[in-house]
């Protein structure tokens, strides 16, 4: 590595240097608390696979450009430099971490190891060693935001097109379309991801519910939030945030997304509207008698998987199994669950680089835990979470079905029942 890419590189880590980041760089106390808590580590036993073995790799490089003693007498201490060998360390570190922060729970002193590596994440940018699909794909979305008003015409009538697959659910609307794109002055700006499963069982709820509801033109996805790029991340999100200020929409509500629900509710600066997550919606149409739904619908035992950036990094705990307990009485919780949940292991950007082989083998811990529940349907309300639930079962044979929560709502949906 030349000098210039090294200098390059030792500024932008600079650029993360605020107060909590140097916290979390000059403390750690080698406890070893923090290993356990990993379900790669729990999976795959070797310590470069835990919080602290990849904390000390940036730890490292930390020590020797901005402390003291690296800087004088590197060779007394335990420091790295920045060249070809440290980054291919670092990225070991990066993408083996699905940034879902069940570490820093365990952490006495609240090490925050999704922080520490977005530092890594942001020095393989600087050295162009990042995952080149990650960075094809956020460039990507960013593109198409860019060229919305060019595909807006066949966008909407493909939207158009699923209103006798929502009504197949629920009936069509007498004061209302089934379904809208880009309406002025709804209550609920619904954010989707590509594809009619995420945009049909959601219709029928709201649509049941009597929402005034439309339907966003930009999917929910964020992947620079995965990419570690925080000006592509403020981009994809930004254009959500604009459109429902045009729309002047009361509400955002992002489908069934971790990292897309915690972008825009959490990293992407002040709104002006309300931001929920999907389930969080739901759970609100059922408290309210908004909606109905038919316990017989469901036969099966039924857990659910709390989403690491719903549940842990969001704090939507309680909603989704209010949701459920509407559903069944044959519910049975996962062990650990709620904020102490394992990862499924999908997240961080994991799932959409493909890396199965590796996702396979770090969540083996989460497919024994499914196994171990003796429910026979699991649910969760995020994408990645069921894409990597549903590959698990496979590979490990855990003969569960892997649902999406709001398809059980959907299913399940009943008119009132009859006043006495």
């Amino acid at each position: 590595m030349d000098a210039a890419t090294t200098t390059k590189l030792r500024e932008l880590f600079q650029t993360k240097l605020n107060g909590a980041m140097r916290l979390y760089l000059d403390t750690c106390a080698r406890c070893g608390v923090c290993v356990e808590a990993c379900h790669v580590y729990a999976s795959v036993p070797q310590l470069r696979y835990s919080a602290v073995g990849r904390a000390e790799v940036i730890r490292k490089i930390f020590k020797r450009y901005f402390k003291l003693q690296g800087k004088i007498t590197p060779w007394l201490g335990e420091v790295l430099p920045i060249d070809d060998q440290t980054l291919a360390s670092v990225y070991d570190a990066a993408w083996s971490c699905t940034g879902c922060r069940r570490c820093m729970s365990w952490c006495p002193f609240g090490i925050d190891t999704q922080m520490i590596m977005s530092i890594a994440k942001l020095l393989l940018i600087g050295a162009d060693k990042e995952p080149k699909l990650l960075t094809m794909l956020s460039d990507m979305s960013i593109a198409k935001g860019q060229g919305v008003e060019q595909t807006k015409e066949s966008f909407d009538q493909a939207v158009l097109n699923l209103a006798p697959e929502i009504e197949a659910i629920w009936p069509a609307r007498p004061d209302g379309p089934t379904i809208s794109v880009g309406a002025m002055g709804a209550n609920v700006l619904y954010v989707a991801l590509a594809g009619k499963h995420s945009i049909v069982p959601a219709a029928a709820i709201m649509n049941a519910a009597g929402e005034k509801w439309t339907l966003s033109r930009f999917e929910a996805v964020n992947f620079a939030a995965f990419l570690g790029e925080p000006k592509k991340m403020q981009l994809i999100a930004r254009r959500i945030h604009d459109e429902a200020i045009r729309l002047q929409a009361k509400e955002v509500v992002i489908v069934e997304c971790g990292t897309a629900f915690r972008v825009m509710k959490f990293m992407s600066g002040y709104h002006p509207f309300k931001v929920s997550a999907f389930v969080e919606l739901i759970a609100r149409y059922i408290g309210e008698g908004r909606i109905h739904l038919d316990r017989s619908r469901l036969a099966d035992t039924l857990t659910y998987h709390d989403p690491c950036q719903i549940a842990r990094n969001g704090g939507v705990i309680e909603e989704p199994r209010y949701v459920i307990s509407h559903l069944t009485d044959n519910f049975v919780e996962l062990s650990p669950n709620k904020e102490n949940n394992w990862c499924c292991g999908g997240g961080g950007g994991l799932v959409a680089m493909g890396e199965k082989e590796f996702r396979m083998a770090s969540a083996r811990v989460k497919a024994e835990q499914m196994k171990a529940s003796g429910a026979q349907v699991i649910c969760t309300a995020c994408e990645n979470c069921h894409t990597q639930l549903t590959e698990l079962n496979e590979h490990y044979k855990v003969g569960m079905k892997v649902e999406f929560l709001s398809h059980l709502v959907a299913r399940a949906l009943a008119k009132p029942p009859a006043k006495a």
